[in-house]
């Protein structure tokens, strides 16, 4: 039995599933979580000793690579000093004023350690600036896991929404609307009937969660112009895309100021952070200054603050994200020519340093058309990449992430690899 195996069942005893969040369960691909030890660059090492080039990056943070020895100098500097206050720091306004130069429309800033902390405050914020409960979300776009965001669409686009998970009352689900991503039509029916009671709408710009989808720049300019119209706060997650698209994120990309934006992932440089920001008029809402209260033991920690703060330092280098994005085109063009090769029906997208990977003939542009796709197919091409040594997200619902670690060999060698992935699919 594998050292993976052995520890997996040992983690079964204590732990719930034996993961501390459910997609490293391998639930919907099969087989034994990869239990890691290490990792370096582009590579991580399992409990077996077994190297694998490593596409999700600790699911987004990890832009710089693993270990970066920069990220790993600031935060050795930073551990002699003490790994928590409680109180506040100078590198906590450092990073929020990084924050702040990189992405125009945030004004203030207020840091938090997870993104579900960040979308849950900033919905909180919208709400308590607004005086109005409603919100708007995405079939598809997931904003963590706080229960007004749990929940999917109901059985017409005007009934209440429906929790998705156990443990959240339908008193709270049904102040949330779900509508199809990239459907404006839907949108301006939706302000049609609730325009008055909308707080807030809340989308990732480019999706992440649902595999990578983009949206179209007719459906942000729609929810940018609904949302001014009717008074409700445009909240963009960016906790994923933010900083891996672009240096100001996906808003820079599409050229759409929102009201408040929620960044996550590499503002901590892989170390737990996060924060929610945006106008300055809507920030003023918060405690101490306002009503609506927010607060967090370990926001701001000076450890995490450390590690994001340099790797947002190092992302600003002349040609990091011209590097980035043409890296992460040349991984998904060698694989879409890979499975064209071996006639398996396959397409792939890509933006800036995230990409996806869909078993179908077109890129989709909703949860729907993913829905489509032949996950069967996407889960013999997960065993056989993993087994070649390649770790993609083990889910055909999740994006994958380059670093700028992820040089020409790497990337050759997976594609390699993928040649014979995708001819095993066709034999």
């Amino acid at each position: 039995m594998s050292k993976n195996q052995v520890l997996f069942e040992r983690a079964q005893r204590t732990i719930p599933g034996g993961v501390n969040s459910p997609v490293r369960a391998f639930r919907s691909v099969g087989g034994t979580p990869r239990f890691i030890e290490r990792a370096e660059g582009a590579y991580f090492w399992d409990a077996d000793g077994k190297r694998y080039i490593d596409y999700i990056g600790s699911w987004g943070p990890m832009i710089l690579g693993h270990v970066h020895p920069e990220v790993l100098d600031a935060v050795q500097r930073v551990l002699a000093n003490g790994f928590s206050f409680g109180a506040p720091t100078e590198a906590e306004i450092e990073i929020a004023e990084e924050i702040c130069k990189l992405v125009p429309s945030i004004e203030q800033v207020r840091m938090v350690s997870s993104g579900t902390e960040a979308t849950m405050s900033a919905l909180r914020l919208a709400r308590g600036f607004t005086n109005r409960s409603r919100i708007i979300k995405f079939e598809g776009c997931y904003h963590g896991h706080a229960d007004s965001l749990l929940v999917k669409a109901g059985s017409g686009l005007l009934t209440f929404g429906n929790p998705t998970s156990a443990g959240v009352p339908a008193d709270i689900a049904k102040h949330t609307t779900v509508l199809e991503y990239n459907n404006v039509e839907q949108l301006d029916e939706a302000f049609r009937a609730f325009g008055a009671e909308i707080a807030s709408v809340i989308v990732e710009p480019v999706a992440g969660n649902m595999n990578l989808v983009r949206a179209t720049p007719e459906f942000l300019n729609a929810l940018r112009e609904r949302c001014s119209e009717y008074g409700a706060v445009l909240i963009f997650d960016e906790v994923m895309c933010g900083f891996r698209v672009a240096l100001g994120g996906a808003q820079e990309v599409y050229g759409i100021k929102p009201d408040l934006t929620c960044l996550g992932k590499v503002i901590g440089g892989g170390m737990p952070a996060a924060a929610f920001g945006g106008r300055r008029d809507i920030m003023a809402h918060l405690a101490p200054l306002g009503g609506v209260y927010q607060a967090g033991t370990l926001s701001g920690n000076p450890i995490a603050v450390a590690a994001g703060l340099k790797t947002l330092q190092l992302i600003q280098r002349r040609g990091f994200y011209d590097d980035l994005a043409k890296q992460t085109r040349k991984l998904v063009d060698g694989l879409t020519a890979a499975a064209r090769d071996a006639k398996v029906p396959f397409s792939a997208d890509s933006i800036g340093g995230m990409f996806g990977l869909y078993f179908m003939d077109a890129v989709p542009g909703s949860f729907a058309q993913i829905q489509q796709g032949d996950t069967k197919r996407f889960n013999a091409f997960f065993h056989a990449m993993l087994d070649a040594g390649v770790y993609f997200a083990p889910s055909a619902f999740e994006a994958g992430f380059v670093s700028s670690a992820h040089d020409d060999a790497v990337i050759d060698a997976t594609i390699d690899a993928a040649r014979g992935a995708f001819a095993s699919l066709a034999a």
